[in-house]
């Protein structure tokens, strides 16, 4: 790994941190914001989702612009836009203001998001990617963890107001914003245009529509169902455990520590793939692991809590930087950033459609029951899907792979995929 490498993974690591730290800011102070700005808490909700629908409706598009004008340049346009979006929230007095500003920061959000698993395939060697997008999504597990725990206890009482609650936790964006501008660089060869191409088959498959590439479905599919018990587990665990006798403080401390026990797994996940040249038994050996835990939270008493959340955590955390990294060893690096874009535009629809199903459950049915089982279902599609996916570790045969030149990593031809 190069200096200019770490250099651009640390400003990646920022944005993601920053990314995530001014999402999840929001719930902490639901009451709050309800009850200055005279909304609901449907709208307090809403305002919430609002980056996550931005997502899905902009990362197809924010994929394509990096693919078009490079990795470094649309990650800078998002970086600035997410960064004006968090300062100005710091001077919205309106829910109104409140609502576009957030929606400008989900815009800059969706521009980067596609793009960062583009940016580590292009520096790091195939047998590093998934580390390096290991390292770069345990900003995102921080970043999260760090507004959830600071926003209410210190945040808010130390500076007294809204405004300034938003202005201090949009102060990271700003700061990956210029950081980013000042430091970050492409790797030497890579073009800001969409028009190089590695070989004739990566030019044709790059100009293929992604509707119709199988590989973008499953890829898909699993950062969906890895959404989908991401979110459902975050939002709901607390209501779970607190009908199970759980106190709301210990119930609240047992579900943030899912974000703690994922982020060894961002590291040792991908590690272990890579040093055992499968990826396949993770992915579907994931999703049996959660099958089990959604089942067991129905009968299990509170204080399993803990081990639950260690289960959710680690196979939740460890998988997301590998489905993000199969990104940049399934498809030509030329369409590498739509392809993402796409990916995550259908997998976080589970993001905001996930809780809200889950919740019209809760107030159906009185019980998280349903819930549960319908996660250890989807826990089975994982399990398929993981399965039917192409198997792109070791034994593969990679031609010319990787080739170090001026201090970077350059991959000439994509692997032969076993079948």
């Amino acid at each position: 790994m190069t200096e200019r490498s770490r250099t651009v993974l640390a400003c990646a690591w920022l944005l993601a941190f920053a990314m995530y730290c001014s999402l999840l800011c929001i719930p902490p102070i639901v009451d709050i914001i309800k009850a200055e700005m005279h909304v609901s808490y449907a709208a307090v909700g809403f305002l919430f989702s609002l980056p996550l629908v931005m997502i899905v409706a902009i990362a197809i598009p924010g994929g394509r612009l990096g693919d078009r004008i490079g990795t470094r340049r649309a990650i800078a346009i998002g970086a600035v836009l997410m960064a004006i979006g968090a300062l100005a929230r710091g001077a919205s007095t309106t829910f109104g203001s409140l609502l576009v500003c957030t929606g400008l920061f989900g815009v800059g959000f969706s521009v980067i998001f596609p793009n960062l698993p583009k940016l580590v395939g292009l520096w790091f060697p195939p047998e590093k990617v998934g580390t390096a997008t290991g390292f770069v999504t345990t900003g995102v597990t921080v970043g999260g963890a760090t507004a959830l725990a600071v926003t209410l206890p210190v945040v808010f009482p130390l500076f007294g107001t809204l405004q300034s609650t938003f202005f201090i936790l949009g102060l990271p964006a700003a700061l990956g914003a210029v950081l980013w501008l000042i430091l970050a660089r492409d790797p030497a060869g890579a073009l800001g245009s969409g028009a190089h191409r590695d070989s004739a088959e990566g030019a044709e498959r790059a100009s293929a529509p992604l509707w119709k590439n199988g590989h973008v479905w499953l890829v898909a599919a699993l950062l969906f169902l890895n959404c989908l018990h991401f979110f459902v587990w975050t939002a709901w665990t607390p209501t779970l455990l607190m009908r199970k006798g759980s106190s709301g403080q210990i119930a609240s401390l047992i579900a943030s520590s899912r974000g703690w026990f994922s982020i060894p797994a961002m590291f040792f996940m991908p590690w272990a793939s890579y040093r055992m040249g499968f990826r396949k038994p993770f992915m579907w050996g994931s999703g049996l692991l959660l099958i089990v835990a959604s089942l067991s939270a129905i009968y299990t008493p509170a204080w399993t809590g803990w081990v639950l959340m260690a289960i959710v955590g680690f196979t939740t955390g460890g998988t997301f930087p590998m489905i993000l990294a199969l990104t940049t060893e399934l498809f030509p690096r030329e369409s590498a950033g739509a392809s993402t874009g796409m990916v995550l535009s259908l997998g976080y629809t589970a993001a905001f459609v996930g809780p809200w199903v889950a919740g019209r459950i809760l107030d159906t049915t009185g019980s998280l029951d349903l819930v549960l089982v319908l996660l250890a279902i989807s826990g089975g599609a994982w399990v398929l899907v993981g399965f039917a996916m192409p198997e792109t570790g070791r034994p593969v045969e990679w031609k010319n792979v990787c080739r170090e030149e001026k201090g970077t990593w350059r991959t000439r031809d994509k692997p032969e995929v076993m079948k």
